[in-house]
């Protein structure tokens, strides 16, 4: 299936073109048709030879309702651009059109309609000079009424020919469905539909659905798969479709949403970097993209680089397009490009320009960080953030660099300013460090002392080898590189400095478990084959945990689960 919406004038016939071309009714509530009016977001289909099944989205003219409007074309791939013979050239047609240049549609056929009332040409030619310069430019046009069903032919042909020509999206691409219409159906609840772009939804799926109102993303199961009003086992987009969803009530979800596939390479944003088509706009806008309208504020960076900030969760990365209005003025619509998902903070005085300049010097290039994309401009930023910062904690504290584990990491990530863990991980490989003993320390690095290298790499060989205070000594290993050791995951210290490593807990509970219960602390070091002095506080460490209980008379009985970790 391919999806082409309509565009222009409120009373340019948009509705009536539609049914002409499907033998459907595409405006779905009664007051539409009453006053002859589109209020809402309208849906018809139809096959064409060649070409096969082709659905329609039919959006409202009214400059009232460009809201709606702009939640119908977000996601199609092609447009018919109608205007009547009668009515000519509007203000209407001219802010669709902004809004499909905005978005950069560039299939399309220009639909002068009513050519039984009226010469079509003057309005043909009008209209071919407000395209010149546009996505539009140089799209075909056909004269057509849809009264008579003069010319409705030779547009199933371009239309044919528009479908043809529109790139068939990646057989492998995941899904990001944006949900304009949501309803209860009795018996079978929760039905949401929308425009398909790419990827496949089959019944049984899990999504996850963002934005939602406890802000939080969730997962929701599909039920069922509708598409041309039957249930299908998969639809694949590009497609119009209809999902029956389990996990989530009718008035959980709706217009704005997005159902995305799980491990989707979208960023979940709440600001984000674009390049304006023109720089016009206030500081309060509002912003669309894909069937979500958001107030959002505009923060110009430098030039015609700006951040666009707004405050649920939307779906976005790299190469998205934005449509940013000023509520409440005519012709206000600013089509914006999407160069990050994410915002480095611009926290120093001077900041938004240096943003703007190294967003320029990237030129649109992106890398790939954690499955993601980012432009190089941040990817770079990150990269350098995170070595220098790892560069001075090692220079001013060499024993504790950035340990490798919450909350020290945690840490960092705030002042990097990367959204996540993963990304702070794969940031700081790119910048040539790695997880050493639970540390993020540079290949090759000398900077540890070899004595702490010396011990780690002891306990990894056997976590129950505590070495003594002469050992530690000789090791040149004072109370500061213990503490050092201590902090890295998988060692566990015990009063009198005693250090055990991974997995220590586990194989000691495990073979206490093969002892008569209750035993004596000396059955349990012949067993274990060690020290006292290592014995005594690890037997009091698992009595703590409630692994091991000591009875009246000193002797103890292993109480913890199979399993027990360390």
């Amino acid at each position: 299936m391919s999806v082409v919406a309509t565009a222009g004038h409120v009373d340019h016939g948009k509705s009536a073109l539609v049914r002409a071309l499907t033998g459907m009714e595409p405006d779905r509530w009664e007051a539409e048709r009453r006053r002859g009016l589109t209020l809402d977001l309208g849906y018809a289909w139809t096959t064409l030879p060649e070409v096969g099944p082709v659905a329609f989205v039919d959006v409202p003219g009214h400059r009232r309702f460009i809201g709606n409007m702009l939640s119908g074309i977000g996601p199609a791939a092609g447009v018919l651009l109608v205007v009547a013979a009668d009515g000519g050239w509007s203000a209407q047609s001219e802010e669709h059109l902004r809004a499909v240049h905005a978005l950069r549609l560039r299939h399309g056929v220009l639909v002068v309609t009513r050519s039984d009332l009226a010469d079509p040409a003057p309005t043909l030619a009008r209209a071919r000079g407000h395209l010149r310069g546009t996505s539009l430019d140089g799209i075909p046009a056909v004269a057509v009424s849809a009264r008579t069903g003069e010319g409705i032919d030779l547009l199933r042909t371009e239309i044919a020919d528009l479908v043809r020509h529109m790139p068939p999206p990646p057989a492998d691409a995941p899904v990001r469905l944006w949900v304009d219409r949501s309803f209860s159906v009795r018996g079978a609840g929760t039905v949401v539909t929308g425009t398909l772009p790419a990827g496949r939804v089959r019944a049984g799926d899990t999504l996850t659905l963002t934005p939602t109102p406890g802000g939080r993303p969730r997962s929701v199961g599909v039920r069922g798969v509708h598409s041309r009003d039957r249930a299908v086992e998969e639809a694949a987009g590009p497609a119009r479709v209809a999902l029956n969803l389990r996990g989530v009530d009718v008035a959980e979800v709706g217009r704005g949403q997005a159902l995305l596939s799980p491990g989707h390479p979208w960023w979940l944003s709440t600001a984000v970097d674009v390049l304006l088509d023109e720089d016009t706009l206030p500081a309060e806008v509002t912003a669309h993209v894909g069937t979500a309208a958001v107030p959002a504020r505009l923060r110009p960076l430098g030039g015609a680089y700006a951040r666009v900030t707004w405050g649920p969760e939307l779906p976005l990365g790299p190469g998205d397009r934005l449509i940013l209005r000023e509520p409440g003025r005519e012709g206000s619509l600013v089509g914006a490009l999407v160069l990050d998902a994410v915002t480095p903070p611009l926290r120093r005085t001077g900041a938004a320009r240096l943003r703007a300049s190294a967003l320029e010097a990237a030129a649109g290039r992106t890398a790939v960080v954690a499955g993601r994309q980012v432009s190089t401009a941040t990817a770079d930023a990150w990269r350098a953030a995170v070595d220098g910062l790892v560069a001075r904690r090692a220079t001013r504290d060499p024993l504790t660099p950035w340990v490798g584990e919450e909350p020290a990491l945690a840490e960092l990530r705030r002042r990097v300013g990367v959204p996540d863990l993963a990304t702070l991980r794969a940031a700081a490989a790119e910048a040539g460090l790695t997880p050493e003993g639970g540390r993020l320390v540079r290949e090759g690095s000398t900077e540890e002392p070899p004595g702490l290298t010396a011990l780690l790499r002891r306990l990894r060989a056997d976590p129950l080898d505590s070495p003594s205070r002469p050992e530690l000594a000789a090791l040149s290993l004072g109370p500061r590189e213990v503490a050092a050791a201590a902090r890295a995951p998988g060692v566990l210290r015990l009063p009198g400095d005693v250090l055990l490593g991974a997995g220590a807990v586990d194989r000691t509970v495990r073979q206490l478990r093969s002892l008569p219960q209750p035993f004596t602390t000396a059955q349990a070091r012949a067993l274990l084959g060690t020290s006292r002095r290592v014995l005594v506080p690890l037997l009091e460490h698992l009595d703590g945990r409630g692994l091991t209980h000591r009875e009246p008379d000193g002797r103890r009985r292993v109480t913890g689960l199979d399993g027990a970790d360390g």
